[in-house]
């Protein structure tokens, strides 16, 4: 699989390479302005996933003062910033940890050699955001919670999670500054009224508390770990879904707002927990009914344990969140799900349109769906046959213990490898070639752009009025960076 190598090229007044052109705007001699590195991915099929370049580098060049005049421009605006940036990343559902740590398929050295190139910026792509399940989810070999009797929680065990919970602490030390947030998607079976964790049911009242303890609990064992828990969201695609046979359970909004005020905080108060919540945690098109009234809720958001509102982005349009930032702007958007899966059409168009799209409307994470399955799209257990990871890990067959890095680990990598958490959204004039910038901590740079086009287009960027030209290939995501 293609290597990442931070070469400095010299700077060229042109330079081909495999079809890919450089240039340095002409009458900059000598050429005097920041260096500009690019990285790029390219796919060769046209579902977007067979990767032929996933984030080469190609020679740098610099900024010089003269507008070459043809191509796009894209203004990039210090001056004008929005959001920060939380993190990117996935999820270490349990069908991602089985596979990485309790199935066998890879020894503990390529393993840790998988865990850096996930979570080190340097030796990987720096995925910095990881949403784990609280218990099981569709992506899991069965349906379990971390406690199975009634009427308390006597026997509350995380042992199921034990793959979990060492990949995500192994995370945390690759990469300290990691955010985690967890969801359930049902509570144990026994406080349900249908007594099933598997077909939706409601939680019963009289278990609300012994449900915030329950979150309480597992907070708490993650502490003793060394791993703090950031976020927390009351339930996952709440009401979701009819006719499935894996772990879901029904809420309403006012249920949720009351759940959330009245018994999580309190409990997460008396036991010393700082975690923030997140509500919503689901499609843009189920806000009017779910996410709605909680915002409407003042008593609700302006409490200091509220963190925001989490999005999905399977149905609907990602504009709903800068609606809702208009009519909310202290409430901070994260989108936290959105799996790869062979109902796309191109896995890369749509990982660039949303990585772009997302954060363009205020999000201030992306969060794919598993960080793995293996080559049969599973392990599952009722859940989705056709879901893709960040990597595929070959467990059984000719290729036993290989790991593929797919499309979505080059496209989430034009992002987190090079926008680090508490970067500031930029202004950028969008276009024909999409695109995202962003100023790091340290002051460099990020400019994410994607040729949404079937031809090879020229762009114009302007930054700090000083011009760099790049013509960028079909279908082909750039990650351009000066500066810092």
């Amino acid at each position: 699989m293609p290597r990442f190598e931070l070469r400095r090229a010299q700077v060229l007044t042109a330079v081909s390479v495999l079809g890919l052109v450089m240039l340095v705007v002409p009458g900059s001699a000598p050429v005097s302005g920041p260096r500009v590195d690019v990285w790029l991915t390219t796919t060769s099929d046209a579902d977007g996933r067979v990767v032929d370049k996933g984030l080469e580098p190609q020679p740098s060049t610099r900024f010089g003062e003269s507008d070459p005049a043809a191509g796009q421009l894209i203004e990039v605006d210090q001056g004008t910033t929005y959001q920060e940036f939380e993190g990117g990343g996935a999820s270490f559902t349990d069908t991602a940890a089985w596979l990485m740590r309790g199935s066998g398929a890879l020894d503990e050295a390529d393993r840790d050699k998988v865990m850096e190139k996930l979570f080190d910026r340097r030796e990987g792509i720096g995925l910095g955001f990881l949403r784990n399940p609280m218990g099981a989810s569709d992506l899991a070999r069965y349906a379990y919670s971390y406690d199975r009797t009634c009427c308390d929680l006597s026997d509350f065990s995380m042992d199921k999670d034990a793959d979990v919970m060492a990949l995500t602490k192994q995370a945390a030390s690759i990469n300290p500054g990691i955010t985690v947030k967890a969801v359930p998607w049902s509570s144990p079976a026994w406080m349900k009224d249908n007594n099933d964790i598997e077909h939706r049911g409601w939680l019963r009242h009289e278990y609300y508390d012994e449900y915030a303890q329950y979150f309480v609990k597992y907070i708490q064992a993650y502490a003793k770990a060394g791993v703090d828990i950031d976020y927390v969201s009351p339930q996952n695609e709440p009401g979701c879904c009819y006719g499935t046979d894996y772990p879901s359970m029904n809420w309403n909004a006012d249920a949720l707002r009351a759940f959330t005020k009245d018994h999580l905080w309190p409990a997460f108060r008396k036991a010393g927990i700082d975690t923030k919540t997140l509500v919503f945690d689901w499609n843009w098109k189920n806000f009017p009914e779910m996410g709605a009234e909680q915002l409407a809720d003042a008593e609700l958001v302006d409490d200091p344990l509220f963190g925001g509102i989490a999005w999905h982005g399977y149905a609907g349009d990602p504009s709903t969140q800068s609606e809702v930032h208009k009519q909310y702007p202290g409430v901070k958007s994260f989108n936290t799900e959105n799996s790869g899966g062979g109902w796309v059409d191109d896995q890369q168009r749509e990982d660039m349109l949303n990585l772009i799209d997302y954060t363009r409307n205020w999000g201030r994470s992306w969060v794919k769906w598993s960080l793995a399955m293996d080559q049969n799209n599973g392990p599952t257990s009722g859940g989705c046959g056709t879901c893709t990871g960040l990597i595929t890990v070959h467990n059984g067959g000719k290729r036993h213990g290989q790991v593929d890095y797919t499309v979505e680990y080059y496209t989430m990598g034009h992002l987190t490898k090079f926008v680090e958490p508490g970067a500031v959204r930029v202004a950028s004039t969008d276009g024909a070639v999409r695109n995202v910038a962003w100023r790091n901590p340290d002051g460099s740079t990020a400019l994410i752009a994607y040729n949404d086009t079937d031809k090879p287009r020229t762009i114009r960027i302007k930054a700090d009025g000083h011009y760099a030209s790049y013509r960028l290939p079909a279908r082909a995501s750039a990650t351009f960076t000066w500066g810092g």
